[in-house]
């Protein structure tokens, strides 16, 4: 079985006295997607941001290869091997989308002191960039400003920025959302391309791409997790038909 990469043990996070996450436990493995579903205000978000450290747990753990970084700040948290995209696509419309994934990859930099150099010298950092938006299916794109991409190729590219800081885990925060039949196929495609070299976390709400996609379910309702599992096994759960997929018929 492949390595745990990512590991949450009663994960909880109250806001005053309202419990958005509680005891949530659950693993994602190198070499898989690991799909967290469940309706809006179910605690997916929470959860995400936890991961991420963009905020700090109430209670629970939270372990990367074994490695203890519960409530470690986000930039801690990403140097270690953890990249993040967001539901709201997070990238310079000013700039190209290869200078786009050059920013991110210089984050790599052992030293931020570099600013005498331009940037287009760094050979280390321009390939990763190059190799970041081939992996993203971006690499006849590099020289397009973000601006005039498609939606879906602005979702690929902040992808793409992601995957130039060298990550192990990719937390994946609604990649499909405002996209068309076509896009969502690509997008489908590129997820299912990147769990050959990484972990992956999806929430995600498309339904159709979620069951295309996911090698393991977790299912949450009300900050906590109501059934976990195969695909196969979630579409059977008649409490997850009654509480979230709609009924015996709503997934076959």
């Amino acid at each position: 079985m492949a390595e745990a990469a990512l590991r949450t043990e009663a994960l909880s996070r109250s806001f005053g006295g309202l419990a958005a996450v509680s005891g949530v436990s659950l693993e994602c493995r190198s070499g898989s997607v690991h799909a967290v579903i469940g309706p809006n205000g179910a605690g997916k978000t929470t959860l995400i941001n936890m991961l991420s450290g963009d905020l700090a747990p109430s209670a629970g753990r939270i372990e990367l290869f074994g490695e203890d970084i519960t409530g470690l700040p986000p930039e801690r948290v990403s140097q270690r091997g953890v990249g993040r995209s967001y539901q709201k696509t997070n990238i310079f419309l000013g700039f190209s989308a290869f200078e786009n994934c050059r920013l991110a990859a210089q984050s790599r930099l052992p030293s931020s002191m570099r600013f005498l150099r331009r940037a287009e010298r760094y050979h280390e950092v321009n390939v990763a960039a190059a190799r970041a938006l081939a992996a993203a299916g971006l690499g006849d794109r590099g020289d397009v400003r973000a601006a005039a991409l498609s939606h879906g190729e602005q979702r690929q590219l902040e992808i793409a920025m992601t995957l130039a800081t060298a990550p192990r885990v990719l937390l994946l925060d609604e990649p499909l959302a405002g996209m068309g039949a076509e896009e969502s196929a690509r997008m489908v495609a590129l997820i299912r391309a990147l769990k050959e070299r990484h972990a992956v976390l999806l929430v995600e709400h498309d339904m159709d791409a979620v069951f295309a996609v996911a090698d393991v379910l977790t299912v949450m309702v009300n900050g906590t997790v109501l059934a976990s599992g195969r695909p196969a096994e979630i579409r059977a759960n008649r409490e997850v038909q009654q509480a979230y997929l709609g009924g015996d018929d709503a997934h076959g």
